[in-house]
C-alpha cells in the first residue's frame, strides 16, 4: 500500500481538525505557559497538541484510545518538527496523579444516531452515546486526579450535550466548570469550559 493510500485510509479512521478543534486550540494557547505540563486527551490527528507545543513551548503529551490516531498524531507532529509523545490509552487513566498543569479534551459529543451507526473508529471519535456525555462523564470522573495543584482542564462541549448538565456533573465531582469562550454555528453552540478543583 502506498503512503498516499495509507493516509487516505487513516483519514477515515481519525478525526480531522474542525471548528471545535480550532476553538479548543486557540483557547489552550492563550491559557498555557511555557513551563506547563500539558496532556491532550483524545488527540485524534494531534492538531491541538501540536499547536500548543509550537505556540507556547510547553511540554505536551497526547493520548488516544484509537491506534490509528496515535500513529497519525506522531507522524503529523514529526512533519511539523515537533517532538510529541503519544500514549495509547483510555482518557486520563494511563497517567499518574498530579502529572499535568493543563489537560485539554475535545471529546466525542454528538448524541448517538442509531440510523448512522457504523461501529468503527470514526464513530467512536464522534458519538457521545445517547446523551452526548458518555465519554465526557468518565473524563470528569478522573481528570481531577491527574491535575497538579492549581491545574485546570479545558473541555470542549456543545449545546447538543447540554452544557448545564456537564457543569452540574462536574460540580458533583468537586469540580467547578465555567465557560471561557463560545462560538455559535447553525445547529449548535460550542463552548470551551475551564474545569478546576473547587476550594
Amino acid at each position: 500500500m502506498t503512503d498516499l493510500a495509507e493516509r487516505r485510509g487513516v483519514e477515515t479512521e481519525v478525526y480531522q481538525p474542525a471548528e471545535d478543534s480550532r476553538l479548543l486550540a486557540s483557547v489552550a494557547v492563550e491559557r498555557v505557559d511555557a513551563a506547563d505540563r500539558v496532556l491532550d486527551v483524545g488527540t485524534g490527528s494531534g492538531y491541538v497538541a501540536a499547536r500548543i507545543a509550537a505556540e507556547t513551548g510547553a511540554s505536551v503529551c497526547a493520548s488516544d484510545v484509537n491506534p490509528h490516531a496515535c500513529r497519525r498524531a506522531r507522524a503529523n507532529a514529526r512533519e511539523e518538527g515537533i517532538d510529541l509523545p503519544v500514549v495509547r490509552g483510555d482518557l486520563t487513566r494511563p497517567f499518574r496523579a498530579g502529572s499535568f498543569d493543563r489537560v485539554v479534551f475535545n471529546p466525542p459529543y454528538l448524541p448517538a444516531d442509531s440510523d448512522a451507526a457504523r461501529d468503527d473508529w470514526m464513530e467512536r471519535a464522534l458519538s457521545g452515546g445517547e446523551s452526548g456525555r458518555a465519554v465526557i462523564e468518565p473524563f470528569l470522573d478522573d481528570v481531577g486526579r491527574v491535575l497538579a495543584p492549581g491545574g485546570a482542564a479545558l473541555l470542549l462541549v456543545s449545546t447538543l450535550t447540554d452544557i448545564d448538565e456537564v457543569a452540574a456533573y462536574a460540580a458533583n465531582r468537586g469540580l467547578a466548570a465555567r465557560t471561557v469562550r463560545e462560538e455559535s454555528y447553525p445547529f449548535e453552540r460550542l463552548a470551551a469550559l475551564s474545569i478546576t478543583a473547587e476550594h
